[in-house]
């Protein structure tokens, strides 16, 4: 049986068919991608579980990505770091986000600290 869902992936939206398959059923052909459709004008961007690193471009200064409280700072001045190392933690939405580096660098200058509210675009860390 095929039913039809309507999903939002960061203000996008995709109406996709998923098919059960129970244990005694005979392999399905693939389904093609699914079609982007118009988001609903009411409906408000869907923010992402874990923030989008900002590009390797751009790593002399990780930004909050969304506003928030620190909950935690997870290096220090100096620290060599490598791509994917989480830096610190932010609150945001009661959930918490792990920032991580989007390139390898050392850390030049942390400009927050735990409890720091920050607002989307504010500089957290910098790296060189």
């Amino acid at each position: 049986m095929l039913k039809k869902y309507r999903v939002t992936v960061n203000g996008q939206s995709y109406d996709v068919g998923v098919e059960e398959i129970g244990a005694g059923s005979a392999p399905v052909a693939p389904v093609a991608a699914a079609a982007p459709v118009a988001a609903p004008k009411a409906a408000a961007p869907v923010a992402a579980s874990a923030p989008m690193a900002p590009s390797a471009a751009s790593a002399g200064s990780i930004k909050a990505p969304m506003p928030g409280t620190i909950l935690g700072v997870k290096v220090s001045n100096g620290q060599a770091v490598k791509r994917g190392d989480v830096l610190l933690v932010l609150e945001a939405m009661k959930m918490e986000n792990e920032i991580c580096a989007p390139a390898d660098g050392t850390v030049s200058q942390i400009r927050v600290q735990t409890g720091t509210t920050v607002n989307t675009g504010d500089p957290m860390i910098d790296l060189a």
